[in-house]
């Protein structure tokens, strides 16, 4: 074979792995808020208005167990986590139809702290044919995606004296090339990075040491550093990638829960938390390798509970127990809209220009959909999902490849919103 055809070819299989992953990245809602960890799914072509009971369902499935951990979906599976019996397990489905392939023991079932919530909280992360997971109780283990086998665990509290939060540990871990890291909390180090094939200790941040509350780290490049956003009860900060250093920190109290996971655009973090906590908007600046971050502002515009904000464009999105549903400015706090009469409390997703809202109602929730806009509330379609559990539905929705997926406690449904 001659060189320029040996060229010819390794290009051409050089082009088609590319266009192998493009689509598999595409296609694919790997961990908690989708591939970037915003919220934001790359989803096009997809209903505009839906009919009056809704779009059609697709599947349904069940055996789930207790739980308000969403899902992951990736390749030909979807992955999520609940409690079986007495044991919390993570499960994995057929992306098809929604039958049961394997389900694995993560660790003790239950209820951590008051009120009864017994489940896994965080939705596990997809990476390289590995599932990764925590247990409410701090169980964290690495299995095998096509077969539920174990590859290896760890203990939270008893591996890292981490401190668990009142509620149970929530958080879903970040995969970053070669390492998966989590934030067990505590006085060793808030944040520990492992190798992710072994579950070997790569690093820790010995110079943090908060306890770990429910909000889950998120990765971004600026200022030349790979770096972790992440938020506890006493601050924001960004943390090394390579070593676990704290590059930058700002005190921002929170109160009783910090659940809601930071937004990231361009050096502009914001995070909000109920309690009387409100919003913050900070800019972070680096220069010459040293990073600050400033408050910009602190307001009550949006006090987010647990069902999360989005950041699309210049604004900010989520739902305010002061306020309702609620449009701010990212860079300057300001209100742009709110809305409280026409659609409850709940959680949020983004796709193709449109927020999917779910209503936490308990045992009557319902699903909307509504204009990304910041021109004001545009609802083109609402509907209420059959065989509703009867408690929170706490679980977010998740939008990947045409697919909406609602999980209540037990039971997980499919619906189908490709434009036709």
């Amino acid at each position: 074979m001659n060189l320029t055809r040996l060229r010819f070819l390794a290009g051409a299989a050089l082009t088609a792995a590319v266009g192998t992953l493009s689509l598999t990245a595409a296609n694919d809602w790997p961990q908690w808020r989708g591939p970037h960890r915003d919220d934001v799914s790359p989803d096009t072509g997809l209903l505009k208005s839906w009919p009056a009971g809704g779009p059609p369902l697709a599947w349904k499935a069940t055996g789930l167990g207790a739980g308000f951990a969403a899902v992951a979906v990736v390749g030909d599976r979807i992955y999520s986590a609940g409690d079986l019996g007495d044991s919390a397990s993570v499960i994995a489905l057929n992306r098809a139809d929604g039958k049961p392939l394997w389900t694995a023991k993560l660790g003790a079932g239950g209820a951590p702290g008051w009120g009864g919530f017994a489940g896994v909280r965080a939705v596990p992360t997809v990476d390289g044919g590995l599932v990764f997971a925590l247990s409410q109780w701090g169980d964290f283990g690495c299995f095998d995606a096509a077969t539920g086998r174990e590859v290896w665990r760890k203990n939270f509290t008893n591996d890292f004296g981490g401190v668990r939060p009142e509620w149970g540990y929530s958080e879903s871990p970040v995969v970053d090339g070669d390492q998966v890291v989590c934030t067990p909390g505590g006085e060793k180090g808030a944040v520990v990075a492992l190798n992710k094939q072994t579950g070997a200790v790569l690093w820790r941040t010995t110079d943090f040491t908060d306890e770990a509350q429910y909000s889950s780290l998120v990765p971004v490049d600026f200022g030349g550093a790979r770096q972790y956003l992440l938020l506890t009860m006493q601050h924001v900060a960004g943390i090394a990638a390579k070593d676990g250093r704290v590059l930058w920190q700002a005190r921002r109290k929170g109160s009783t829960a910090v659940v809601a996971t930071p937004v990231w655009r361009d050096g502009w973090v914001y995070v909000s938390s109920f309690y009387g906590a409100g919003g913050n908007g900070f800019k972070v600046t680096a220069e010459n390798g040293s990073f600050k971050a400033e408050q910009v502002y602190a307001n009550k515009v949006m006090d987010n509970h647990h069902g999360g904000i989005v950041g699309i464009g210049d604004h900010i999105y989520g739902y305010s127990d002061k306020n309702g549903w609620v449009c701010q400015e990212l860079e300057t706090g300001k209100l742009v809209w709110a809305e409280k009469e026409k659609f409850g409390k709940g959680s949020l997703t983004f796709a193709d220009k449109h927020f999917y809202l779910r209503e936490e109602k308990k045992g009557d929730s319902h699903v909307a959909l509504i204009e990304a806009a910041p021109d004001g509330y545009k609802e083109t379609g609402r509907f209420a999902p059959p065989d509703q559990s009867g408690t929170d539905t706490w679980s977010h929705p998740v939008v990947c490849d045409g697919r909406v997926y609602l999980r209540d406690q037990d039971t997980l449904l499919c619906y189908d919103v490709r434009a036709k």
